[in-house]
């Protein structure tokens, strides 16, 4: 995944800002659909970090909130946006929706939180301040929403080193991780970001789209030769 990335992002794009806006909308739009009819009268508490996952986060808030919902943002770490993720916070600040400082989260009783705080770029255990905001999302007895796999976890091995999301369903993006293993995720779902099959094919990779005419599919675990 990381090499399609790197691929879509200098050849053949779409670049981070198209796959940051497509990953957050559909986000927005299965969190809108799990919530069912009362949706309009949630509350909901993103959570994100500051790379392009934290980005994604940051744009289904600006997307609820703009349909009136009531959205609240916390950023793992506000100062340390890089530059796509920045823009991102810059258009959710002209919306109705709360940026909310990590302290405030105590205080909070969401319907619903999005986890965005860390992709699949986790290199080691979640940090002192995302492990917090880990543990009050895991704490909240809120359903939790993951954005391309559950904060704290391995995205190749399944592992985890520390502090881990639990979420009731996790929307992965683009092409399901090894490290997406049953039990740890909720039910998943894989969403597309735009990448076009020329993208897979410079990694030699036979890749037919699972779409269809929708943006997302539920994807569910086979058994195969005795093994999960």
């Amino acid at each position: 995944m990381r090499e399609v990335d790197r691929i879509a992002t200098q050849e053949t794009g779409p670049n981070l800002y198209q796959m940051m806006e497509n990953a957050g909308r559909n986000l927005a739009l299965l969190a809108i659909e799990l919530l069912g009819e009362n949706w309009q009268k949630a509350k909901i508490v993103v959570l994100a970090g500051s790379s392009g996952n934290g980005g994604g986060g940051i744009c289904a808030a600006r997307h609820l909130a703009n349909r009136d919902v009531d959205v609240r943002l916390c950023l793992a770490q506000p100062e340390c946006l890089g530059e796509v993720s920045g823009w991102q916070r810059k258009i959710f600040q002209s919306t109705r929706g709360q940026e909310i400082d990590r302290s405030q989260l105590p205080e909070e009783r969401p319907n619903l939180v999005l986890d965005a705080l860390i992709g699949y770029g986790l290199k080691s255990a979640p940090d002192a301040g995302m492990a917090q905001l880990i543990r009050w999302a895991n704490s909240s007895l809120s359903p939790i929403l993951a954005l391309d796999l559950p904060s704290g976890l391995n995205a190749t091995t399944g592992e985890t080193s520390g502090t881990c999301i639990a979420p009731k369903w996790t929307m992965t993006l683009a092409l399901p991780k090894t490290g997406l293993l049953p039990g740890r995720t909720g039910e998943l779902y894989l969403a597309d970001i735009g990448i076009p099959q020329a993208t897979y094919r410079h990694l030699n990779l036979k890749y037919e789209s699972p779409f269809e005419s929708r943006f997302w599919v539920r994807l569910h675990c086979r058994k195969v030769l005795g093994l999960t």
